[in-house]
């Protein structure tokens, strides 16, 4: 595939969740977009990372843009249009595909990446907007600190080609791109003694301990095939012996081995023992039996994205490009070696082993096998940024139940526990009550280069508070708002900490942000709502 040189206005490195908002804000400002993704589908980890959305009880009125509401909205709507419903779910409002206890919309992959296109085809239609699909960045030009090109590769080809941008923006899962461009950014853990966050499991920085990818599988169950029946199991995997005896190193300990029923509960962390039904099942659900016509002729289908498929071995950011390859390979041996366990070794409650109806769903994933087309990355490189967010500034705990002061240059809002899990340097899970937060602008902004945001999961966190800003409709509002802001800076010409640092400017771009959707701030009600439910926990623990 032959590519020449491109401009253009703003160039996106990254098609996840925030790289696809950044490119819907930008084209409603009429502006001309390059949005450059190592995949075949964009959508992140909605999509080629299978991980349906994570999200709060608010969220249907609050804690999230009107345009992430409209993106559910339209996933609702595609069910409701292109699937057999059973009686009453074709109006309803609050259609829940997989009916999981994740979320109120728990949807299959491909569905988001679906409606993804639906809202950016006019864009690529009328040519505002280029998608480049399977190419990352290879180089980057700074000069005088603005970003003046990127060299982009094609994964298949290897062949380079530049993109010259007036601004860039950083929407990638892991962050590479700031290596490239000299970006001033953090891995991994911080460290108390810098950050002062309570929760943190050592003085001093770690930056290979992060928490764990987890290469997801998408499972379906076949309730006609009896426990014994081999009509869908897999090939034993290379790895399944050594994945089959793997026991985590943890601190607080884990249980066992990993390939177990018995894991660490994120929020005790003490062992508990989960079922293959319902609980481990209906968390992420994506199809449920009950929500259409034909129930004979649907089955099941469910994300697996369980605590023994988080591959803890290794980190996956700090290594060379082949090895990393090597560990995700691993990553995936583990996600199958689960899968066959399950089959085959699982204990039944009827006192047999192995669940003979599962099955891996290839349709699903959009691969062969049935696993994502890529690993699900809870936590990137992080830049340094004017106003980096940590455990102090939303934790109910560190903050000793007073509810957060807000950020003046609020660019959003959302919520979620700070919940991290099981980490490469040895943390077991780190799950704890956070207040209903916002987005400051600071936390998008690098000092180092003045035609630059961060649009994802890249910006400014700590270890722990990336716990509750990488979810889905946190990821959506980021990237939202750094494609309006990119915008702003171009109009005016000007860097963003020269808008953030001005008032008038500051307040401008807020009103601009509040008129499209974006809320600033949580309602009263929520926050109320929020002090109810944690009361209890509190008196409890004191």
């Amino acid at each position: 595939m032959k590519t020449n040189g491109i401009s253009t206005d703003v160039l996106i490195v990254g098609g996840g969740i925030g790289g696809v908002a950044a490119a819907l804000s930008l084209l409603q400002r009429g502006l001309r977009i390059v949005l450059a993704e190592e995949t075949d589908w964009l959508g992140g980890q909605m999509t080629s990372q299978a991980v349906p959305p994570d999200e709060h009880a608010w969220i249907e009125t609050e804690g999230g843009t009107a345009r992430y509401r409209e993106f559910r909205n339209k996933v609702r709507n595609f069910y409701q249009r292109n699937y057999p419903l059973a009686s009453g779910e074709c109006a309803n409002s609050r259609f829940n595909p997989g009916r999981a206890g994740v979320s109120t919309l728990s949807h299959e992959p491909r569905v988001a990446r679906l409606v993804i296109e639906e809202m950016l085809a006019s864009g690529i239609s009328s040519r505002q907007l280029e998608v480049l699909l399977e190419v990352a960045p290879c180089e980057v030009d700074v000069v005088a600190g603005q970003i003046r090109r990127v060299r982009l590769k094609h994964l298949r080809s290897g062949e380079a080609f530049e993109v010259e941008a007036r601004f860039v923006l950083d929407a990638s899962e892991t962050g590479e791109f700031l290596e490239l461009a000299g970006v001033d950014h953090v891995t991994g853990a911080e460290g108390s003694a810098a950050t002062g966050e309570p929760s943190s499991t050592s003085s001093e920085p770690r930056p290979e301990n992060m928490q764990a990818v987890t290469w997801v599988a998408a499972l379906g169950f076949d309730p006609e095939c009896p426990p014994g029946c081999d009509r869908h199991r897999i090939a034993k995997p290379d790895l399944y012996n050594f994945w089959r005896d793997f026991r985590p190193e943890l601190t607080p300990g884990w249980p066992g081995r990993l390939l177990d029923w018995r894991y660490t509960s994120p929020f005790t962390r003490q062992p508990v023992e989960g079922k293959l039904f319902p609980n481990f099942w209906g968390y992420r659900r994506v199809i449920a039996r009950d929500n259409f016509a034909h129930p004979n002729g649907w089955k099941e289908a469910s994300i697996l994205n369980w605590p023994q498929n988080d591959y803890l071995e290794h980190e996956v950011l700090l290594c060379s490009p082949e090895e990393r390859q090597k560990r995700y390979e691993r990553a995936r041996q583990l996600t199958l070696s689960w899968v066959y366990w399950l089959q085959t070794e699982a204990p039944r409650p009827d006192g047999g082993t192995g669940y003979g109806g599962l099955h891996l769903r290839p349709d699903i994933t959009g691969t062969i096998d049935g696993l994502a087309k890529a690993p699900y990355i809870r936590e990137a490189r992080r830049i340094s940024s004017l106003r980096n967010v940590s455990e102090l500034d939303i934790g109910v705990e560190a903050r000793e139940a007073s509810p957060p002061d807000g950020f003046f240059d609020t660019v959003g809002t959302g919520y979620y526990r700070i919940d991290l899990h099981p980490t490469t340097g040895g943390d077991n899970y780190v799950d704890i009550e956070a207040f209903p937060f916002q987005i400051p602008m600071g936390a998008l902004i690098s000092p180092c280069l003045g035609n630059f945001l961060a649009a994802g999961k890249t910006i400014g966190t700590t270890h722990l508070a990336n716990g509750c800003y990488r979810l889905h409709p946190v990821e959506w509002n980021i990237g939202e708002a750094a494609g309006a802001l990119a915008a702003e800076c171009l109009k005016r010409g000007c860097p963003p900490e020269a808008i953030r640092n001005d008032c008038r400017k500051l307040a401008d771009f807020q009103d601009q942000l509040a008129q499209s959707g974006v809320s600033l701030s949580w309602s009263s009600k929520a926050m109320d709502e929020h002090r109810a439910k944690i009361s209890p926990r509190l008196a409890s623990a004191g």
